[in-house]
């Protein structure tokens, strides 16, 4: 007898151009996962007759929807149709200055200052990782396509680190050089939200047997990264139907993406502008609160909708000072910036984060025969203080991914 082997179930997906119609046979991609536990759900009815032979006669079906999660180990490029779904919009083009010959580079801070032009204008924010190239006097090549994480920015002083550990090269202006975000960025937008919906497919070649699920929205995304071990990723769907077949559905899917593991051993955590090496994890969910109400006369929701979005999370630090916990004393804002890189390569690929207004909500401390560690929960909030002309994005997340197209 043969069953079904989960080293042999394969997960395929694809954007719906209707919501809850099967789209084309051709064009999915297979997704890397470490779970999937999709299924179709039903309502069901008893009842609750009370008859002279005490038993129950009838028990029924009723509205039926699509519901489980993804789970997975974060890698760039890997999860960013869901990044753009969860944030309600496509990744952006990358901000750029062009061909430049007004930057003087240097050792200590601002390490990239412009004489003309600005960096806000251009569209840079804190928080991007940007790779600048055309640096050509002695030892200057060095600054040339490394990753650079944005700390600080004026319109004229770019401030930060390469997420290497590298020192900046000092080099006179004069050189034509280019400062670009490496790869693309997606936010939540103040208005035009995407609605996207997905075909998911788990087929099982072992068995013959392949489940279509349709309509499925991505309600919640959670990601996880703790001081040692992978970055990890969780995705909670919410669908409408579902449809069975012995043969696949999904034909010369797309193969996997084969980029490297994310760790936080391997990147940058900010808090608040500083960096922070006594973080022992972090995490944060993105909510979009979809509800699907029932209709008489049928049994699939008519439609999902989304609610307003809720940004929240939890850091854990040693107890070092008293800066965490005074976060939380006198209810003060920070923002939150987490860059995870594959390797350290100058040019690694990553993934980055952007919280730009979170606030503490609380700074327990464990107790015990060890290092004392801070658990401080929180609450992302829409930057009203951002925008296009000033350093930071008006939303409540950002998300960049170097392999984003």
């Amino acid at each position: 007898m043969t069953t079904a082997a989960g080293t042999l179930k394969e997960l395929r997906y694809k954007i719906e151009s209707a919501w809850g119609t099967a789209p084309g046979a051709t064009g999915a991609q297979l997704l890397r996962r470490v779970t999937s536990d999709l299924d179709l759900k039903k309502q069901t009815y008893q009842s609750a007759e009370i008859r002279s032979d005490r038993q129950r006669s009838d028990f029924r079906h009723g509205v039926q929807s699509v519901e489980g999660s993804i789970s997975g180990e974060l890698s760039p490029g890997t999860y960013v149709e869901f990044f753009k779904a969860v944030c309600g919009q496509a990744f952006q083009a990358a901000a750029t200055t062009g061909a430049i010959i007004t930057v003087t580079a240097a050792a200590s801070a601002p390490q990239f200052v412009r004489s003309s032009g600005s960096f806000l204008t251009d569209g840079f924010k804190v928080g991007d990782v940007v790779r600048w190239t055309g640096f050509a006097g002695g030892s200057a090549p060095d600054n040339n396509s490394k990753n650079f994480l944005i700390t600080a920015l004026t319109a004229t002083d770019m401030t930060g680190v390469f997420l290497n550990g590298d020192a900046v090269v000092a080099d006179a202006e004069g050189d034509s050089v280019t400062c670009t975000v490496a790869g693309k960025k997606t936010w939540v937008p103040a208005t035009g939200h995407l609605d996207d919906s997905y075909a998911i497919e788990h087929f099982y070649s072992d068995v013959a047997q392949s489940e279509l699920f349709l309509g499925c929205k991505l309600g919640q995304l959670s990601i996880e990264m703790p001081a040692s071990g992978m970055a990890t990723l969780a995705m909670q769907f919410m669908g409408r139907s579902r449809t069975n077949d012995t043969s696949e559905y999904f034909t010369t899917p797309t193969a996997e993406t084969d980029s490297g593991l994310l760790a936080a051993v391997n990147g940058l955590l900010y808090v608040g502008g500083t960096q922070v090496a006594v973080l022992t994890g972090l995490s944060f969910t993105v909510n979009r609160n979809l509800t699907a109400e029932p209709a008489a006369g049928t049994n699939l929701y008519p439609g999902i909708v989304q609610g307003r979005y809720l940004v929240e999370g939890q850091f854990t630090a040693f107890f070092e000072d008293a800066t965490f916990r005074d976060l939380f004393d006198n209810e003060s804002e920070v923002s939150i910036v987490a860059a995870l890189t594959e390797s350290e390569a100058a040019a690694a690929d990553f993934v980055t984060v952007v919280l730009p207004r979170v606030k503490v909500g609380g700074a327990a401390k464990d107790d015990g025969e060890k290092q004392l560690i801070q658990t401080l929960p929180f609450t992302a909030l829409l930057n009203t203080a951002g925008g296009a002309s000033v350093n930071s994005l008006r939303t409540t997340i950002s998300i960049q991914d170097s392999l984003a197209t």
